[in-house]
């Protein structure tokens, strides 16, 4: 019987009542297929820093990497540190395992309502690839001669071939497996070519050199701007994009409010080769106000536990996770208060758990 061990990283706000939805949702998928997980809780995070002046301790990185898997629930609380502080502790994770894809489906489910009046399931079904560990978050600067009217912050953004090609590569990859699912096979350049002329011009030059490589995925390229404009007005001409750090976190969330908001977004940070564990989150904040209340939507949560099924090769027990989504939304009659209903957070997994079972 294969077995996964699973690192889990509740983190602030939120992220407790979340990741008991993603345990819960673990443990039905693997008692169905016939699996294990054994899960091991850290508790690092804001109120970890408080007392101990750091998010996580310094061995973080050789406590995670005997791991198959982490879960991440969410990182952050301005009232207790600075995000730029709170955010370290996922960097270093990215960073550090060399998860150098960010992996964003944005897939409007049938029963979820999206603020896009023109939105079908049909339209919004895409994939954004974002780099994860360099680009425009190379971390490369200062600030300089501070408190003075001469001072200034420099931060540079690092784009080498190693990081622009593999990330492209991924892509193209992905695009070509969509397209034997019946997808249009297809790769967009998100870029700012010109205005940035010296990184985005490089970042265009990689990626018309791996799409040379991929003759039977078309391409299209798309400045900036000009995508965010395209996710809204013709969100169904894209399969797969591929975006630097900056851009790709950006357009995202764009995209997560086209599938219906923040609570059925989730993102993998994949190190596609398996040297490290990689990571999955739901991509909300971790929302301190509600913290406790049970009330903020789970769908995000257990969206990350699919992906890190199909991540860790349990393709079938993903597939039925998403099935019993599918399922639990388009009835509709199981609903947190985002989606106009007024039942828990533990409700809506308790309703996932069920489908899954009885499937």
């Amino acid at each position: 019987m294969a077995s996964y061990s699973i690192a889990v990283i509740p983190g602030d706000g939120v992220g407790k009542e979340i990741s008991d939805e993603a345990l819960k949702i673990c443990s039905a998928a693997a008692q169905k297929h016939g699996f294990a997980m054994e899960f091991q809780t850290f508790d690092w995070g804001c109120d970890y820093y408080l007392t101990h002046g750091r998010m996580n301790p310094d061995d973080m990185l050789d406590t995670l990497k005997t791991f198959d898997s982490i879960f991440l629930g969410c990182i952050g609380d301005a009232n207790k540190v600075p995000d730029h502080i709170s955010l370290t502790l996922l960097l270093k994770i990215r960073k550090g395992f060399d998860q150098y894809v960010n992996l964003r489906p944005i897939k409007l489910y049938p029963g979820v309502e999206s603020p896009l009046k023109t939105a079908t399931p049909e339209t919004i079904d895409m994939v954004v690839i974002r780099e994860n560990t360099e680009g425009e978050y190379a971390a490369n600067g200062g600030i300089f001669k501070a408190g003075t009217p001469d001072g200034f912050a420099l931060q540079t953004a690092i784009f080498t071939y190693k990081g622009c090609e593999r990330v492209m590569r991924y892509a193209f990859e992905l695009a070509r497996q969509r397209k034997k699912d019946g997808y249009a096979g297809q790769v967009t350049n998100c870029t700012k070519s010109n205005a940035l002329n010296y990184s985005m011009v490089y970042w265009d030059t990689v990626f018309d050199e791996v799409a040379h490589s991929y003759p039977d995925i078309k391409t299209d390229k798309a400045l900036v701007d000009a995508l965010t404009m395209w996710m809204v007005k013709n969100p169904g001409s894209f399969d797969v994009v591929v975006a630097s750090n900056l851009f790709g976190d950006i357009i995202t969330d764009l995209g997560a409010m086209l599938q219906g908001g923040m609570g059925f977004a989730a993102g993998g940070n994949i190190n596609p080769e398996k040297t490290y564990p990689s990571l999955f989150e739901p991509i909300h904040g971790s929302a301190p106000k509600y913290a406790g209340k049970g009330v903020v939507n789970p769908i995000a949560t257990i969206e990350a536990v699919r992906m890190m099924l199909e991540h860790l090769g349990e393709t079938k027990a993903a597939g039925d996770v998403q099935k019993a989504v599918i399922s639990v939304l388009t009835e509709g009659k199981v609903k947190t208060a985002d989606m106009g209903g007024s039942h828990k957070t533990s409700d809506v997994g308790d309703e996932v758990r069920r489908k899954i079972l009885e499937s």
